[in-house]
């Protein structure tokens, strides 16, 4: 418990911050799959690999690599090293995100340690939180290898896992910091709350999905989809609900609703304490509505999707708030 009249903020700010780096790799991971960048840097090197090939002899021979890909067999031939390392960019620039976020966490945390700052009860929590950024690493990684060969793309089962896991990731960092800003005792997530992030979460699996089957492509048309409303149902629809790229998108465009009205629901249990989290959350989600239905109008437009995956986010983000504010009135 915190006494009130010594709030600790500097480490909830701190928190926020790397919150905010964690928003701004989601965003970026965005732009790497959309850019179909992701299987450019075809090994893991944690250290030496903060730093881009320098010489020509080393682009060619990361080119090489990428060269043995089955995207880029199946897909790239044509590539030239220009063109390579345009992609490249946005993958390095992904994974030097991932590894200043590791120094933004851990070496301040270090710091707030030595010097006896962490408030009693809250160090396992952040020790916990560094340990979930190291496990993102290796879930990237994980995501990676799946695309190296066979496919031409990552599983879109683990691409899922590691934008899930982003997103808790910044969610703990957000809630965490909620508590040290306001004291004395943390907020209690009630089961309530929990079953309407729940549903977020479904929708948020859907969208990850949709991007990994490229999904997005499936129907360019609103609210029918190539012309008819409901999806045609086979007996394989068990599989095909997580793998049929029509069907995904179906289900994605649709749960959104769903997940709009447990947001409201949200919302109007943070209103009566916090009511800019209420209106946070309300115009994040709706200005997501607005962006998704133009992403399938655009075929998936660049800027456009990426924006979509940014305010997805934030969606997250004030749904936290709202989640907390309910928990600091119960």
């Amino acid at each position: 418990m915190l006494n009130p009249s010594s709030r600790p903020r500097a480490i909830a700010w701190w928190l926020l911050s790397v919150a905010a780096l964690v928003f701004l790799m989601v965003v970026v991971g965005g732009i790497t799959r959309l850019t179909e960048s992701g299987l450019s840097i075809t090994e893991w090197k944690p250290v030496s690999g903060a730093l881009p090939p320098l010489t020509h002899a080393q682009w060619e021979h990361a080119f090489a690599l990428y060269q043995q890909t089955t995207q880029y067999q199946t897909m790239n031939r044509s590539m030239t090293l220009g063109e390579f390392q345009f992609i490249f960019f946005w993958e390095f620039i992904h994974r030097l995100l991932g590894r200043l976020i590791g120094l933004a966490f851990a070496l301040p945390l270090l710091w707030f340690w030595l010097k006896k700052r962490i408030p009693q009860g809250y160090g396992w929590r952040l020790v916990a939180l560094l340990a979930l950024g190291g496990l993102q690493g290796a879930i990237g990684w994980w995501m990676v290898v799946s695309g190296l060969a066979g496919r031409t793309e990552v599983s879109h089962y683990r691409l899922a896992v590691h934008l899930m896991a982003a997103l808790f990731i910044m969610a703990g960092l957000i809630w965490t910091a909620l508590d040290l800003l306001h004291p004395p005792r943390p907020a209690r997530l009630s089961f309530k709350a929990l079953a309407l992030l729940l549903v977020l979460a479904i929708q948020i699996l859907l969208g990850a999905w949709t991007a990994g089957l490229r999904a997005g492509l499936a129907a360019s048309d609103w609210p029918l989809m190539n012309g008819r409303f409901f999806p045609e149902v086979s007996p394989d629809w068990p599989h095909n609900m997580a793998n049929d790229p029509f069907l995904v998108q179906w289900e994605h465009r649709w749960w959104a609703w769903i997940a709009v009205v447990a947001l409201v629901v949200l919302a109007r249990m943070a209103r009566k304490i916090d009511r800019p989290a209420s209106i946070a959350l309300h115009s994040a989600f709706g200005i997501q509505i607005i962006l998704g239905i133009a992403t399938v109008m655009t075929g998936v437009n660049l800027e456009i999707a990426v924006l979509h995956q940014a305010v997805g986010a934030l969606v997250v983000a004030t749904a936290t708030w709202c989640a907390h504010a309910a928990g600091r009135r119960a």
